[in-house]
């Protein structure tokens, strides 16, 4: 069992299209394992690429107990130290609803309610009793993957997991169920800032920033440290929607790219056990995917594999649109690289 966290603490950095990626292309190309999307953010974008129609995600919600992430969720919360012997409620197979996708891709959907639900969830990890209430509570997406691996029986597992940019308690309980961190960023500094506060957030680093040091070390870090809760590595960085000239980076992605490198090596010196690939410098790990918002928009928005784009004229929402055959299969070749590192 791999499981993987889509996360950066800034939005608008590409994690749901990632996990999208991510999760069809690796279902497309091993189809003897299963790929489960768990998709921890109220906004549900994994989902409504995967489903196509919100009314899908209505039904889901609808349905009793709900079939999403936040169903499941409240389960919990009505017996918060005793993990669920069925969690098949809460599952669902794309394919049911867009033939496009591969029949091993599942989904626990996402909803809504997971943030309504989030101040319960806190409330209850800060119980007196059991002395180990905060690790429970922290382990609960941790134990739905569990038991979706025995619902799998024989058959591989990868898990994908969207979190939300937030820090909030849903979003650790999805880093804690993870065994890796991808990290998506754009060619802006707020990218780089967000990076910086990955480190902070989920290992306690403030890398010697006196503004950041102080609180870094006093809040989930540390708590996980004295529980003995396992925290996910550092994976992969991805520079995402990035603008080429000539075949090359732009030079602001490349300003920007070489200060998360440098900052990200100079912790490697010190910390390689936070690192997926201790041996390897983090620099080594950075993945470039160029900008082509035409081909991104046509997968988003219908539902459809990267590995199902062809080039020339498509159809889309009643237009015929033109992916240019050089560019696309740059994108395809960039994406497939990514998804070669899972």
């Amino acid at each position: 069992m791999t499981a993987y966290a889509f996360w950066n603490n800034k939005g608008g950095v590409g994690k749901s299209f990632l996990s999208f990626v991510a999760a069809t292309e690796y279902a497309h190309a091993y189809p003897d394992t299963d790929v489960y999307v768990i998709d921890l953010c109220p906004q549900a974008n994994v989902s409504e690429m995967l489903l196509i129609n919100p009314d899908v995600i209505h039904k889901l919600i609808g349905q009793t107990p709900r079939a999403t992430v936040a169903g499941y969720l409240e389960a919990r919360l009505n017996s918060p130290f005793r993990s669920l012997k069925d969690v098949s409620p809460y599952i669902c197979r794309p394919r049911d609803f867009n033939a496009k996708l591969p029949v091993n891709l599942l989904l626990v959907c996402g909803d809504n309610l997971l943030e309504i639900l989030s101040e319960a969830i806190r409330q209850t990890s800060q119980f007196t009793l059991p002395e180990d209430a905060w690790k429970q509570v922290l382990s609960w997406i941790k134990d739905l993957t569990i038991a979706l691996r025995q619902r799998s029986v024989t058959r591989d597992t990868l898990f994908i997991l969207d979190c939300n940019p937030s820090f909030a308690i849903y979003t650790q309980l999805g880093l804690v169920a993870a065994e890796n961190v991808i990290v998506p960023f754009t060619p802006d500094d707020g990218s780089r800032r967000a990076v910086e506060n990955v480190i902070a957030l989920l290992y306690g680093n403030g890398m010697g920033n006196p503004n950041i040091e102080t609180y870094a070390q006093i809040n989930f870090a540390k708590s996980a440290k004295e529980e003995g809760l396992a925290i996910p590595k550092l994976h992969t960085f991805i520079g995402n929607r990035i603008t080429l000239h000539k075949g090359r980076a732009s030079k602001d992605f490349e300003v920007v790219s070489a200060a998360i490198k440098k900052t990200l090596d100079a912790l490697h010196k010190k910390h390689r056990q936070i690192y997926a690939t201790p041996k390897e410098l983090p620099s080594e790990r950075f993945i470039e995917i160029p900008d082509y918002s035409r081909a991104c928009t046509m997968m988003t928005t219908t539902g459809t594999p990267l590995y199902n784009l062809q080039p020339g004229l498509n159809k889309f929402r009643g237009k015929q649109v033109q992916l240019d055959r050089e560019a696309l299969e740059r994108y395809q070749g960039a994406l497939a690289h990514f998804v070669a590192y899972l």
